[in-house]
């Protein structure tokens, strides 16, 4: 007899089954103040310019080399407010949990969460819990949502890609994409890749600090690098060159890719950030992204070579060129 505990449909209804598994195995893991007093919404204070951003998680497998749908959960929602400038500060999140999942595996989940969100500098101060029935789910989905303060005279955004930009990378792309693909699959690679899953704010605050014209920062979640690329082209009507020979691939993701016949450009990253920066500040951007631990491997990847239709072009080591388009269909579904 399986003695595990596990959800039951009564841990969705909001009667004591709710409470008790919220006081058990939730509350105590994101203690906090705010979150302390169980109301309807949290109550906190904001001065400036503020970014709001909510974002879901389903990825399969939910546990993976390098992170798991807790901790990915956490720094995706970050870093989508670090991308913007900001200042992370406060978190809620919603977990839709399936019929028969095991409470250990929540609460395993729970804390990975909360130590994304204190080594990062967020605070976890609200949430909801639905349970549904088995099949419905695939386990757990997560949704949170950010907000965060912008500091006076900080203006990033995607539409502010200029000519003569230089693109700048914190990292090596594709290993996210890598990770999942391979515990999805039960592939055994040669050289273990784990998942770049990491809160950027710190770094970003770091580049900030340090006082380089940065235009655009935007993390290339999924469609990877190239899609990422042509999102900043559109929204700023600019045409990027990249050059091959600069990009970042491990060996091991190269392999794997060429294996499959996939493009790292197009595989997802987590723990990566394109940042777009007038020239005359790339050196001061690099000095400070290599200073710190998630930015050692910074490099120039590109530039923005005018204005006009929206284009991503490649120049490759042979010294041709080929077009980057935006990713079409879903390379790889559930991996985030």
């Amino acid at each position: 007899m399986n003695n595990t505990a596990r959800i039951l449909l009564g841990h969705g209804s909001g009667g004591t089954l709710t409470h008790q598994l919220l006081a058990k195995s939730i509350f105590p893991l994101f203690d906090n103040p705010i979150l302390a007093q169980a109301d309807d919404a949290a109550v906190f204070s904001l001065k400036g310019a503020t970014a709001l951003t909510t974002d879901s998680f389903v990825v399969q497998p939910l546990f993976f080399p390098g992170g798991d749908i807790g901790k990915l959960a956490v720094c995706g929602t970050v870093n989508d407010l670090a991308m913007m400038g900001a200042a992370p500060l406060y978190l809620t999140a919603a977990c839709i949990i399936e019929e028969g999942f095991e409470i250990s595996l929540l609460e395993k989940i729970i804390r990975s969460m909360s130590r994304a969100a204190r080594e990062a500098g967020v605070t976890i101060v609200g949430g909801d819990l639905k349970v549904v029935e088995q099949g419905a789910a695939d386990g757990i989905f997560i949704n949170t949502s950010g907000v965060g303060s912008i500091a006076r005279g900080r203006s990033v955004s995607g539409h502010g890609a200029r000519p003569g930009d230089l693109v700048i990378i914190n990292g090596h792309i594709g290993e996210h994409g890598t990770a999942v693909m391979a515990a999805r699959q039960n592939y055994k690679l040669t050289t273990a890749v784990k998942s770049d899953c990491a809160c950027l704010n710190g770094l970003v605050d770091a580049v900030l600090r340090a006082g380089p014209r940065v235009h655009v920062m935007r993390d290339p979640t999924r469609g990877g690098v190239a899609t990422t690329l042509n999102e900043i082209a559109l929204q700023s009507g600019v045409q990027i060159e990249i050059d091959e020979e600069q990009l970042p691939v491990t060996p091991a993701v190269r392999g794997f890719s060429e294996i499959l016949g996939i493009d790292p450009l197009y595989l997802a990253n987590e723990g990566k950030m394109l940042l777009f920066a007038d020239p005359r500040s790339t050196a001061a951007a690099l000095a400070a992204m290599r200073g710190h631990p998630l930015g050692k491997q910074a490099r120039i990847i590109g530039r923005v070579t005018g204005k006009g239709e929206p284009l991503v072009v490649l120049r490759t080591a042979i010294g041709s060129t080929r077009i980057l388009s935006m990713l079409t269909g879903e390379q790889l579904p559930r991996i985030c």
